[in-house]
């Protein structure tokens, strides 16, 4: 019966993995081989769609250090992480996790930790005119419209103003250059893969969890989550799914309620960073359902309430907002976009982000599905969410970046393949990062 299920897990493994890599080819090529235009805006940057970004072929400083991480990963990654004591392994997954993010982003040389946040369609500019909050928070829904007299940039504009206050917060603590933000957002971004480990062992599933992290620490996805907003609110959602599963360790107690009320509030926040982020609780509807625990829901929807309120009694009401964020979507870049190529599309672009293993991943849980109940369960949360993403319509190219919160989730599945997978993937995976690195120049 084990060589069975092995065998089911390499052939659904090897469907998956095909069926991502003709997705991405269609969608790199059929946009110029049939002359679509899949932006249509002048002033975008449509070299390489599904991407949002153009070629560009450079080696920098950070090839060296991103060349030394991967390939160490991919030779020791797996034995050292069966191998470690646990907190040992956080430490070293953190350390390792670091170098990766700034290896990638220096190969663009110091501008890579700095042009992305230095853009004034980005938070960091806006955020250091912010001198009063009170008055950010009030005023914030009039400006949102592209027909208000000082409307938000887009960036701004397109999300709540948690994200804006990230950076203020930034800014008010010294770290308002862009380089030093860049440097900040970074480090934040390394705690991601903490986030997901703590999960599963939380969950009873340390053995996944070290399975998993080489595949982790190296995610392509790692080119997006060095300096991006994005990655912020990725952080965020993971710790606070992290939390309410530590909250799950058992019956009530004084210590298990603080951490539900820690993950409301975390999720909570999350949803002030970003309109799309109530996608969130379909992962920690899984991590309940996971943990067979439901008693943290009403604790953790409470503590995300009093978030919500708490903006609002400050001026900002999310759903007074969204509506007036939807219509400027739809009036600007939303009609430039063709649904017909961006409902497939952006599948493909969130297959370059995760990597190309993304559809190894989905393939091996489908056929685990029945004896891996745990990884399954986030893994599935995490595909409904980028489902019910990308019907909306609200999603219309760069989810290389806004789907980051959903890529670390996706890729449980990897430590479900074969052992002889494991390291072949794995070098997939970091071959990948380092070729849309050095040959691409994405916006984010």
């Amino acid at each position: 019966m084990a060589r069975d299920s092995d065998h089911a897990v390499r052939r659904a493994a090897a469907v998956g993995l095909v069926a991502a890599g003709l997705l991405v080819a269609a969608a790199l090529a059929l946009p110029p081989l049939l002359g679509w235009e899949v932006h249509e805006r002048a002033d975008e940057i449509v070299g390489v769609p599904p991407l949002h970004g153009f070629v560009e072929i450079k080696v920098g400083p950070g090839t060296p250090l991103a060349l030394l991480i991967g390939a160490l990963t991919v030779v020791w990654g797996p034995r050292v992480a069966e191998r470690l004591g646990w907190r040992a392994l956080l430490l070293m997954t953190w350390v390792v996790g670091v170098g990766w993010l700034f290896g990638l982003a220096l190969v663009d040389g110091p501008e890579g930790l700095s042009r992305v946040l230095g853009n004034p369609h980005e938070y960091l500019e806006t955020a250091r005119a912010v001198t009063s909050v009170p008055d950010l928070l009030a005023g914030f829904v009039d400006r949102i419209p592209e027909d208000a007299a000082d409307n938000w940039p887009i960036h701004v504009a397109g999300h709540p103003p948690g994200m804006l206050l990230f950076f203020v917060g930034l800014d008010r603590l010294g770290l308002g250059g862009d380089l030093a933000a860049g440097i900040a957002v970074t480090l934040v971004a390394s705690t991601l893969p903490l986030a997901v480990l703590v999960t599963l062992r939380a969950l009873g599933r340390e053995d996944v969890a070290r399975r998993v992290a080489p595949f982790l620490v190296v995610t392509p996805a790692a080119v997006f989550l060095a300096v991006s907003a994005d990655a912020v609110i990725a952080v965020v959602v993971a710790w606070g799914l992290a939390t309410l599963a530590l909250a799950c360790r058992g019956g009530p107690s004084a210590v298990r309620v603080t951490w539900a009320v820690i993950a409301g509030l975390l999720l909570g926040t999350a949803v002030m960073m970003s309109y799309g982020m109530p996608l969130a609780g379909v992962l920690a509807l899984a991590v309940l359902l996971a943990a067979r625990r439901w008693w943290p829901l009403p604790v953790a929807v409470a503590a995300a309430l009093v978030v919500a309120v708490l903006m609002a009694v400050g001026g900002f009401a999310w759903w007074e907002a969204m509506p007036v964020l939807r219509e400027r979507y739809w009036d600007g870049i939303a009609a430039d976009r063709p649904a017909s190529y961006w409902w497939w599309g952006n599948l493909a672009a969130l297959v370059i982000s995760a990597g190309p293993a993304l559809g190894a991943s989905l393939g091996a849980a489908w056929a685990s599905r029945r004896t891996e109940r745990v990884p399954v369960l986030l893994i599935g949360a995490a595909a409904l969410a980028v489902a019910l993403a990308d019907l909306s319509g609200m999603s219309k190219a760069e989810v290389e970046r806004i789907w980051l919160p959903f890529v670390p989730w996706l890729t449980i599945g990897l430590a479900l393949l074969p052992t002889s997978w494991r390291r072949p993937m794995l070098a997939l995976q970091v071959g990948s990062a380092l070729l849309v690195q050095h040959l691409l120049y994405t916006s984010w």
